[in-house]
């Protein structure tokens, strides 16, 4: 399994292509660096240097790839790799040439408890930007330079979980502050946000997260109200003097601010089923190994283009 990481290594910091790659887990900082890498096997991993990792990407059988933005308090084992296998597991047993999943791995504690190291977490997410706007960039600049009788044309799908989507938002606020004229280009086909731990008001026009809607041509944003591990989010957000429902937990404060491309999808009938007892992670299974609703639902997504919401003229749909 292809990956990139942020995560500083054991040893050099510095890329060396074909080398083992060792997780330093014992340092929570972003590095400025990204590491272009392969999962060999449980803590078995190469660096393969970005362009090799580029190519591999391109010469993927799959036709589309989706890049995993993990939540917080994950470690690479046993969390973010075997949830990115399973998911990759799901798809295959759909379509084997539909989807190549690649996680994107960027600094947590690894201290158990939901609260704690909450914090901590939130930091290394919004540092995370800055690494990983050089990637975009560096990837936006790689592409235009393939010849052009061999474009990469592989559709770009993003899944961030939990603070993931802090991740993406604080990316493409960077990316668009200190890299790009006017704008962030439309990049990826759908942009799923999965139980976001974000502000409700993240899409609408004056905020950062605005930019997740203007690169992407779908938004999916799945919320369940009785998520407990986002009620734990909100409660260290309060301690923290931030006072807002999370986008995970409510969808989308006013749906009329947010651009017509913005779907809200109400998941609160089976996440706790799913995951039990927080109803946090309930977009790969049901809980005994099973196609989960959510994830039929961005199946369907990925194989269309377009996101279902039965006969509902506001973009909300419950599943």
């Amino acid at each position: 399994m292809l990956f990139v990481t942020n995560r500083e290594p054991k040893g050099s910091i510095r890329t060396r292509v074909n080398r083992k790659f060792a997780f330093d887990l014992k340092k929570n900082a972003p590095s400025n660096s990204i590491y272009c890498c392969e999962r060999v096997g449980p803590d078995d991993y190469i660096e393969l240097g970005s362009k090799l990792w580029l190519s591999r990407l391109k010469q993927s059988r799959s036709k589309q790839l989706l890049f995993f933005i993990h939540g917080f308090s994950n470690i690479p084992e046993p969390d973010i790799f075997p949830r990115a296998l399973a998911l990759q597991a799901q798809f295959d047993a759909v379509d084997p040439e539909l989807v190549q999943v690649i996680p994107v791995i960027w600094p947590c504690d690894d201290d158990p408890g939901i609260v704690k190291d909450y914090w901590d977490d939130q930091k290394s997410a919004d540092m995370s930007a800055f690494s990983f706007a050089r990637a975009l960039q560096f990837f936006m600049r790689w592409r235009d330079e393939e010849p052009e009788e061999f474009p990469c044309i592989k559709r770009i799908n993003v899944l961030a979980h939990s603070m993931g989507n802090r991740v993406l938002r604080q990316t493409l606020a960077a990316w668009d502050k200190y890299d790009l004229a006017d704008g962030v280009p439309l990049i990826f086909r759908n942009t799923f946000l999965v139980a976001a731990d974000i502000v409700n008001e993240s899409l609408e026009p004056e905020f950062s997260g605005r930019l997740i809607s203007q690169s992407s041509r779908n938004v999916s944003v799945y919320y369940a109200s009785d998520d407990l591990a986002l009620r734990a989010s909100k409660v260290s957000n309060l301690k923290n003097k931030v006072a807002s429902r999370r986008l995970g937990h409510s969808g989308p404060e006013d749906m009329d601010k947010t651009q017509s491309n913005v779907y809200a999808i109400d998941c609160d009938n089976f996440n706790n089923r799913y995951d039990r007892p927080k109803g946090h992670s309930y977009f790969i299974d049901d809980g005994e190994g099973n196609p989960g609703v959510v994830f039929q639902h961005l199946v369907q997504s990925l194989q269309t283009g377009r996101v279902f919401v039965g006969v509902s003229r506001d973009r909300r749909h419950i599943l």
